[in-house]
């Protein structure tokens, strides 16, 4: 039994008026989403021209001067960022497709829901083509554009972005592309990405509620949905691409007014903390039913324990040690002792330590490039894997 075509039409990365102007420009097809090219076009748009424009200035290296390349957040948004968040998009894409692919061939969906199922996507598919949703995009990206002009205007030392003059300080041009179109840039693709998958959140709560055939003693220890656990690392690409702007952050705040081990170190946990919950939200829909699962598949096996193991007291002995005030039937009944045990064993969260380590790393791995620049090399490594293995 399959799910309604719509489930498998679920292209996260596809629909949307960005995604129609970007097919009218010829960046992409509907079957090719072409996350190389684009990834390098919108790269050389945003990092680029800024390198460009200030010439022959952005050659310099010395960073106490403001110099362009030695600029850690031009770098961790305009060229590592913006170009993460285009490369994920296929990731992404192929990685939710394939859970939800997952989903139909089990089937997970009971055949009674299905067509609340289909109803689910059809909403879902809506939402991800949302115009609203992008407007508010585009707002929110212009808004950090006006903050980023208004930190140009009270700038005390001259960059690549700004002079400093007694009269007043002046936007290079450079610095205006930046305002006008890099960091806009940078902000509408990290929004337009986590809207999309705050719309995959939604979907996968809505299908939680639906009838799932589930089965406690499932060998993968989960009902049968361990493989939807491991979703969070098909977003492993755009968890890096934020996490590189943030470590930048910090990697400034620490050259310009110190940091110390603890806090980098809290730092690192919290942003993991995120990041690790921002994808536990949407699996979390799942623990009641398999708790359900888990609860009722214990009672009724406990049940049948006690019938078996009754019975083959009785064969063994002629008796029950407690025997009943009415005679018991002497039925063949298989030992339920492993689906019992099994089943003790089934586990109600879908999120562990071993099916995310991809996309933890990925959230890590600035930060500990960061403090390679603080600690001995042995230091970055043992708070590494401490937060790894928490």
């Amino acid at each position: 039994m399959r799910l309604d075509p719509d489930l498998h039409e679920f292209l996260a990365s596809h629909g949307g008026p960005f995604f129609e102007l970007q097919e009218q420009l010829k960046l992409l097809r509907k079957n090719a989403l072409r996350v190389e090219s684009r990834a390098v076009l919108f790269v050389a748009l945003a990092w680029g021209v800024p390198f460009l424009l200030g010439l022959p200035r952005s050659f310099s290296l010395e960073r106490g001067q403001g110099a362009y390349l030695a600029d850690l957040g031009v770098w961790a948004k305009f060229f590592i960022g913006i170009g993460a968040f285009v490369l994920a998009e296929l990731q992404v894409e192929n990685g939710l497709k394939a859970k939800l692919a997952q989903l139909a061939r089990a089937p997970i969906v009971a055949p009674t829901s299905i067509p609340a199922a289909a109803t689910i996507v059809s909403w879902a598919l809506r939402q991800r083509d949302s115009r609203g949703a992008e407007l508010a995009c585009l707002a929110l990206a212009v808004f950090a554009s006006t903050l980023s002009y208004l930190n140009f205007h009270t700038a005390e030392a001259s960059s690549w972005a700004v002079e400093h003059l007694l009269e007043g300080n002046r936007i290079t041009l450079a610095g205006w592309w930046s305002i006008c179109f890099s960091l806009p840039l940078f902000v509408f693709l990290f929004l337009r990405g986590a809207w999309r998958h705050l719309v995959w959140t939604r979907l996968l709560r809505k299908l939680a509620t639906l009838d799932l055939r589930l089965v406690a003693t499932h060998p993968d220890g989960k009902g049968g949905l361990a493989f939807l656990g491991q979703y969070p690392n098909a977003y492993a690409i755009f968890v890096f691409g934020m996490s590189c702007a943030i470590a930048a952050a910090v990697a400034k705040h620490h050259l310009n007014e110190g940091l110390s081990t603890a806090t980098l170190t809290t730092v690192m946990g919290g942003w993991l903390a995120i990041v690790i919950s921002f994808f536990a939200y949407s699996l979390s829909a799942f623990s009641p039913p398999l708790y359900r699962l888990k609860e009722q598949g214990m009672s009724l096996l406990g049940a049948q324990a006690t019938n078996y193991c009754r019975s083959a007291e009785r064969k063994a002995i002629g008796q029950n040690v407690f025997p009943a005030s009415t005679p018991e039937p002497d039925t063949e009944l298989s030992d339920p002792g492993k689906q019992y045990e099994a089943t003790c064993k089934l586990s109600t969260i879908l999120v562990s330590r071993a099916t995310v380590v991809p996309v933890a790393a990925a959230a890590l791995i600035p930060f500990a490039l960061v403090a390679a620049t603080m600690l001995p090399y042995k230091d970055v490594l043992s708070v590494l894997k401490k937060l790894l293995v928490l």
